[in-house]
Formats: C-alpha cells, sequence, structure tokens
C-alpha cells in the first residue's frame, strides 16, 4: 500500500463526512460495510485523481517505488520523478487523461464565465485560474512529472485542511443550535422558560450519564472490541489477529474508515438514536475525534494508514496499557461565550443584509410598477390626441369590401370594376 492508495483513502473518507445526515447507524457493524465504488471524495478532481492513481499502479517500476518510497519523500516530489519510467502505454494513458480533464475544466470555467457575465459580476480570474492548481494547464497535451507533483501536493492539503473545516463547521451547528434555544427561549414567559430551563439542563444530565468510555485505542478498547463484536474470548486477545480480523480489504493496514468501526461499541454507550437527548451529530464528531487521536499516536510516518508494524508497536506502548481517560464531547465546551457572541452578531448582520436586500427588491418593484403606469398613462393621451381621420382609418379599412364579396343592395359596381360583356348585333331588334 502506498501514500498515494493511503491518500485517495481518506479522500474516500472526508466524502462519508460530508454530510452530518447522511451518518451510517450505529447498529451497523460498519466491519461489514464496503465503501461503493463510486463514492465521491468531494475533491472537484475526484475522477482524475483516481483514474491517475489507478493507472499508476498498474505499472510494476512504479507501484515497486510506491513501497519503497517514504511520505516525506513523496511530498517533496521524489516520487513524482519516477514518472519517467513507467511503461509507454501508461504514459500514453496519462496524456489521455489530462487532455481530458483539461478540456472539463476549460468547459466549467467557460461555463462560469457566461453566468457572471450576464449578471454583470466581476469575473475573478485569479480565483479561476486556482481551479488548474492539481495540474500544468501550460501544457495540456502531456502529463508530466510536475502535473504527478502538483496532483499529490493539492490532494494532500485539500485532505489537511479538511480536518481544520469540518471542527469549525461543528462548531458553527453547535452554536447554531444554542442560538435557536436561547431564541426559543425569548418567546416564552417566565414559566414557561423556567420549565424549558429544567428540561434542557435534564436532557444534558442524561446523555451524561452513561457507561465508561475506553480510552480509543487502548487495550482495554480493543479487548471489548474482542470479546463483544468478535465474539472471542477475551484472555486469548492477540493484536496480530486482531489486526488481521478488522483489516477488513485484507491490504495490510488499518485506513480510516477501518479504525472508525473500531469504536461503534465505545459511541454505542454515549448515543442513541431513540433518545431526545442524544444528537447523532454529535456522535460522528466523537467518531472522529476518536480516529484523529489514534491516527496521531500510531500513524508514525503520517501517510493517514496504519500498517501492521505501527499497530504492534503501539501495543507495546504505556499508553496501550495503562491510558488516560478520555473526554467525550459533553466534558469539552467546543466554543467560548465570546465566540458566540460573536457568531449571534454575525448572524444579526446577516439578517440585517437580507431584509434590506428585501427592502431593496420591493423599491425596485414598486418603481416598475409606477413607470409602467406612466407608460400606460401616455399611451392613452397618445390615443386621446390623435386625428379622427386616423382613428377611424381602422374603420374605414374595414368597411371596404374585399374582391367577390357580395355588394349590399342599392349598390353598383364602379365601372372600372365591371367586364365588358361583347355585343350581339345579329340580337339588335
Amino acid at each position: 500500500m502506498s501514500y498515494l492508495k493511503g491518500l485517495l483513502t481518506s479522500c474516500l473518507v472526508l466524502a462519508s463526512v460530508m454530510s452530518w445526515a447522511k451518518a451510517v447507524p450505529i447498529s451497523i457493524d460498519k466491519t461489514k460495510v464496503k465503501l461503493p465504488e463510486e463514492t465521491d471524495t468531494g475533491l472537484h478532481y475526484d475522477r482524475y485523481l483516481r483514474e491517475v492513481i489507478d493507472f499508476l499502479e498498474k505499472d510494476q517500476h512504479f507501484r515497486e517505488k510506491l513501497h519503497n518510497t517514504d511520505m516525506e519523500d513523496i511530498k517533496q516530489g521524489k516520487l513524482a520523478k519516477e514518472l519517467d519510467f513507467v511503461s509507454h502505454h501508461v504514459r500514453t494513458k496519462l496524456d489521455e487523461l489530462k487532455r481530458q480533464e483539461v478540456s472539463r475544466l476549460r468547459t466549467l470555467i467557460k461555463a462560469k464565465q457566461d453566468i457572471e457575465g450576464g449578471n454583470d459580476i466581476a469575473v475573478d480570474h485569479q480565483a479561476l485560474l486556482k481551479q488548474f492548481e492539481y495540474l500544468n494547464h501550460m501544457n495540456p497535451h502531456t502529463f508530466e512529472v510536475e502535473d504527478l507533483d502538483r496532483l499529490i501536493k493539492s490532494a494532500t492539503n485539500d485532505l489537511e485542511n479538511y480536518d481544520k473545516e469540518r471542527h469549525e463547521e461543528f462548531k458553527r451547528y453547535e452554536m447554531m443550535k444554542e442560538h435557536e434555544r436561547r431564541e426559543h427561549l425569548k418567546t416564552l414567559d417566565e414559566e414557561g422558560r423556567r420549565k424549558e430551563e429544567e428540561h434542557y439542563e435534564e436532557m444534558k444530565k442524561k446523555h451524561a450519564d452513561h457507561p465508561k468510555v475506553n480510552h480509543p485505542g487502548s487495550k482495554d478498547q480493543l479487548k471489548e472490541v474482542w470479546e463483544e463484536a468478535d465474539g472471542l474470548d477475551p484472555e486469548d486477545f492477540d493484536p496480530k489477529t486482531f489486526f488481521n480480523l478488522h483489516d477488513t480489504n485484507g491490504d495490510g493496514f488499518f485506513d480510516e474508515q477501518e479504525l472508525e468501526a473500531l469504536f461503534t461499541k465505545e459511541l454505542e454507550k454515549i448515543y442513541d438514536p431513540t433518545n431526545e437527548e442524544d444528537d447523532m451529530v454529535e456522535m460522528e464528531e466523537e467518531r472522529l475525534r476518536m480516529r484523529e487521536h489514534v491516527m496521531n499516536e500510531v500513524d508514525t510516518n503520517k501517510d493517514r494508514l496504519v500498517s501492521l508494524d505501527e499497530f504492534l508497536v503501539a501495543t507495546k506502548k504505556k499508553e496501550f496499557l495503562e491510558p488516560d481517560s478520555w473526554e467525550t464531547l459533553e466534558q469539552n465546551q467546543e466554543y467560548t461565550e465570546e465566540e458566540m457572541r460573536e457568531f449571534e452578531e454575525q448572524l444579526a448582520r446577516q439578517e440585517e443584509d437580507l431584509h434590506q436586500k428585501a427592502a431593496d427588491l420591493q423599491q425596485q418593484r414598486e418603481d416598475l410598477e409606477r413607470q409602467q403606469e406612466q407608460l400606460n398613462a401616455q399611451k392613452m393621451e397618445l390615443q386621446q390626441d390623435a386625428p379622427p381621420n386616423q382613428q377611424d382609418l381602422g374603420q374605414e379599412h374595414q368597411n371596404v369590401p374585399q374582391e367577390n364579396q357580395p355588394l349590399p343592395p342599392g349598390h353598383n359596381s364602379p365601372p372600372h370594376d365591371s367586364p365588358q360583356m361583347p355585343l350581339d348585333h345579329n340580337n339588335v331588334p
């Protein structure tokens, strides 16, 4: 397994948590869940990334280099230089993939420019060029060393930023939830607020009343999985056997998804989707916190994968045998009161801006209606001031008989309209 493979696996895990509402229910054993082949990473160059990695790993020389190159060397671009030694067939295919990707991006950017230009929006050309950061757009025809280097660095950077952005998104979620609760209290009378506050405190207490949560990645936590999920005798616990049991794809590594599956039993102690006091969004945040913690402790080469060797080394450490207690989300406030105040001020400004835009739109509508009324009035005045012969012209035109139509009684046809009949001299008396 290579760093690139770990990178793509990480992308797949990233996609699985992009939407809070699509979390896997805790009643499902995730060790039995296979990630679909078509899962989107959330990166706008997802398909390109997948196809490049797939074709590179088909080349024997490149695949061997992947196994023998550490993560830092890959990040520094040393692995990308090996592209010069891959087979002609793979290079040809990579060239084709790049041409297709450049064409796709140009189409998307052209469409965006047309939309923004049509709406009189200034086009940010620098922002558009950033769309090309993961490849060398100055050479749209061939896939070169620089293209692979850019692709690795872009995907790595996007993943590293994702965890930070996800934490910020969760913090905003928690602050919005608290904001809505406070706003609801403002709508109640004194007795209603008292009852609501009592109910809120009761729910917090019920949620915190759960069995002890084992430290993620500790011996106690893994032995519990061994006993309850695997149905094995805890006295026979063996780290190597455990690893092989839960390396569900058999590639010799724990990826982020396989690690998260190990925490299901711990999460079931805290969260129940049928309980009012348990928030499933918070459950997914807790799952990701556990995964991050274990990765930081065990993944020594930082390739976003845990190898068997890394796992076995970790099981010999004191932290594995005698870990500290694990502090769950309810024991860690996600935001300060100052952050909450700033958040609510921002919401107030946004609401004010929306009201102002709505007022501006209403004013524009009224102005247009007034202008239309003025135009209608001017039209009526012009019609009333027109000379009578112009007003009656249409009516007179309607009264002219059409060709081949019978004339009204008493009307004679004009001489030039009447056909001249030949005179028959034989019949003259």
